[in-house]
């Protein structure tokens, strides 16, 4: 069966990562895409990489026909979705990729973004989009609200120990190392190739980084008690990919079998063999995300690593992953692309 789809925001790097993935999808037909500013270019020449492909033009939204489409990919920026998504026809199903539907708490959303929410009658639809987890509710959804990147790989290499009870809720740390196209494709400053390159720098000390409000919301439900854990990003000089090290209290042989249980069925989480090391570069591109599990030499310690890239696993690969379950097609449909290398 063929599904018609509408891309917003496809002038960003999320959107074009979701025009990468639909060509090669057996039954997704892109319709229509929005842009603001390169409205009515070809998005050939916004993206030469994708000059191969027969596409529509770029429109602005109050240009484009929804009744056309089955599903909307909705890859606008943080903020602004919520006023467009609440406008679309009540039957269609939509994918976000902000961070407008992800906290179920209206005052947290509030807390962490800034500003009130403006769709509170959808957000009580919205299903949080970490496929492996939520599977069942994203198949009959019709709002699905994808997660952030560093969010996603935090909680591929915790939720299953959470769950588990297998180590201590009161000591987790999350260090964690994220590429630049995670920032953005806007111009930034601090983003120029002169300001970034050949360093890394810790961003959002202290617990200010708003995927925090994630890993609460998520792991606190988990575990059935607040659970808050120390978490520091920081920004390297690569355009893709998350690594995750993560440094918790427990049985490491415990922790290994514990994932390699819990991600034994799932098609794009590999655990590693015991004291293998994940790389980004070996989820370049992909759909995968790579766990990993190493004893420390203090005992009754443990280092999880977690590598995912970020536009594709942590956004756009998972927007394409929920959209599949939601529209009745094989979940891994589009999604199979081995990882660039190297």
């Amino acid at each position: 069966m063929s599904h018609n789809v509408i891309i917003l925001g496809a002038s960003g790097y999320t959107g074009a990562e979701l025009v990468r993935l639909i060509a090669t999808h057996p039954s997704l037909n892109i319709v229509a895409m929005s842009a603001d500013r390169k409205a009515g270019m070809a998005m050939g020449d916004v993206f030469p990489h994708l000059r191969h492909l027969d596409l529509p033009k770029l429109q602005k939204i109050d240009e484009i026909d929804f009744n056309r489409a089955n599903l909307v990919f909705c890859a606008l920026p943080h903020a602004t979705s919520q006023a467009v998504i609440r406008t679309l026809p009540g039957d269609i199903k939509v994918v976000d990729l902000s961070a407008d539907f992800r906290l179920r708490d209206p005052e947290e959303y509030a807390r962490w973004y800034g500003k009130d929410h403006a769709a509170l009658d959808l957000q009580s639809e919205a299903v949080y989009g970490l496929t492996e987890f939520y599977r069942d509710q994203v198949e009959t959804a019709r709002l699905v609200a994808g997660t952030g990147c560093n969010a996603a790989t935090g909680q591929y290499a915790l939720r299953p120990l959470i769950e588990a009870k297998v180590i201590d809720l009161d000591e987790i740390i999350i260090d964690l190392k994220t590429g630049v196209s995670g920032a953005g494709r806007s111009l930034k400053e601090n983003l120029l190739h002169a300001e970034l390159s050949e360093g890394g720098h810790a961003y959002a000390v202290g617990g200010t980084h708003r995927h925090l409000a994630e890993f609460d919301q998520e792991f606190s439900a988990l575990a059935g008690r607040p659970v808050k854990v120390q978490f520091t990003p920081h920004l390297i000089p690569a355009n893709r990919g998350i690594l995750a090290t993560v440094y918790v209290k427990g049985d490491a042989q415990v922790i290994h079998e514990t994932l390699q249980a819990a991600y034994n069925d799932e098609p794009f989480i590999e655990v590693l063999p015991f004291g293998a090391h994940p790389s980004t570069r070996h989820v370049r591109g992909s759909n995968f995300c790579h766990v990993g599990v190493t004893g420390d030499r203090i005992e009754g310690r443990a280092i999880v690593i977690a590598a995912l890239d970020n536009l594709t696993k942590g956004s756009s690969g998972q927007a394409l992953q929920n959209a599949n379950l939601m529209l009745g097609e094989e979940e891994t449909a589009g999604l199979m692309l081995a990882p660039v290398f190297p």
